[in-house]
């Protein structure tokens, strides 16, 4: 387990609030904290409702990011999709506009307020933007119970779903969906299933994903996202946790690290946001992003810094999550030193 003294992160740590360009995942704006360690700048972000508990992951795998060095990479450039919120259909040229080059869509559905039929006019304009060779997929996010999936799926049937994603919460309602539309051909893909759950391997010892959807943030880091995947024996792609750029860079590495990477994967992301803490952010660029890390401007750290009570959240958030690693793990890897 790589370790961080509490004082080493603290020392150049800086807490940034950046806008968002619509209303994703609930939230407008994205708070994030950015650290140096020996290996390059790095990020922890969790979800501002996550426990400390589930937290503490991310802080693993931002120094973890930090402190070593990422595994050799095997590919120069990670190709990625566009991500498209629950806008209405109107709205979908304009948000697929900003990701040049991507072959690939992945479209939010079942966003509360709305219905199927919204949804289902939302994926068929992606289909109209993308043409036939475009590939679409759909992501719940848990939020469907099976029936409510199975209608979804066959709603969508003639967009030509590459994969359903979360379709619903527990890994039994995975399984009793992919039983139903097997014969359709539509792969189940788990996310939260992984991310979220106490053991990440239990969707694909039950059989109810077809392909597994890993993120570094949440899952400790590069280099346990790639041991889960290993263990899983499921086709993997990597996506994002709405990360600036730097955040970005981590689940680069990590894409470029799989020994397989047959998806485009989900990793451009800082195309919904207003703005960045990169001078040159990573963006895509004939639809793929470049292998590399990044170095957060200091105009713009200061230009996009969190008001100070902000910053007090989220640095007390750090220590705590911090006291945690320090006690599953030992004061030998993580010592509060402060």
């Amino acid at each position: 387990m790589t370790a961080a003294a509490l004082s080493d992160i603290l020392s150049s740590a800086r807490v940034v609030t950046l806008p968002l360009r619509t209303r994703f995942r609930g939230i407008t704006e994205r708070e994030a904290v950015l650290f140096e360690g020996p290996e390059g700048w790095t990020e922890f972000s969790p979800f501002v409702e996550y426990a400390d508990g589930e937290a503490s992951a991310w802080l693993a795998a931002a120094v973890d990011f930090g402190w070593s060095a990422a595994p050799q990479p095997l590919r120069a450039s990670v190709r990625v999709n566009a991500t498209v919120p629950a806008v209405p259909a109107d709205r979908v040229a304009e948000m697929l506009d900003r990701f040049p080059g991507c072959r690939t869509a992945k479209v939010k559905v079942a966003e509360p307020g709305s219905t199927i039929a919204d949804d289902a006019a939302r994926v068929a304009a992606v289909r109209r933007y993308l043409g036939p060779e475009g590939r679409i997929r759909v992501d719940a996010n848990g939020l469907w119970n099976v029936d409510e999936a199975e209608h979804a799926v066959h709603a969508f049937a003639d967009c030509d779903l590459e994969y359903v994603e979360q379709p619903c919460a527990s890994v039994a309602e995975l399984a009793e969906l992919r039983r139903r539309v097997k014969y359709m051909g539509v792969p189940v893909a788990a996310d939260e299933s992984v991310r979220k759950a106490a053991d990440p391997l239990a969707v694909a010892r039950a059989g109810a994903a077809d392909v597994l959807v890993i993120k570094a943030q949440p899952l400790g880091g590069i280099r346990s996202a790639l041991r889960i995947a290993a263990e899983a024996g499921l086709p993997a792609v990597v996506s994002s946790a709405l990360e600036t750029s730097v955040g970005i860079s981590m689940g680069v590495h990590l894409a470029a690290a799989l020994p397989e990477l047959e998806y485009d994967c989900g990793l451009a992301t800082v195309s919904l946001f207003e703005a960045d803490v990169a001078e040159r952010p990573l963006l895509p660029r004939d639809g793929a992003l470049p292998v590399e890390r990044v170095v957060p401007d200091p105009a713009l750290l200061a230009a996009h810094e969190a008001s100070a009570d902000r910053r007090e959240w989220w640095l007390d958030r750090v220590a705590r999550c911090h006291g945690l690693l320090s006690r599953e793990f030992g004061p030998t890897d993580y010592s509060d030193d402060r």
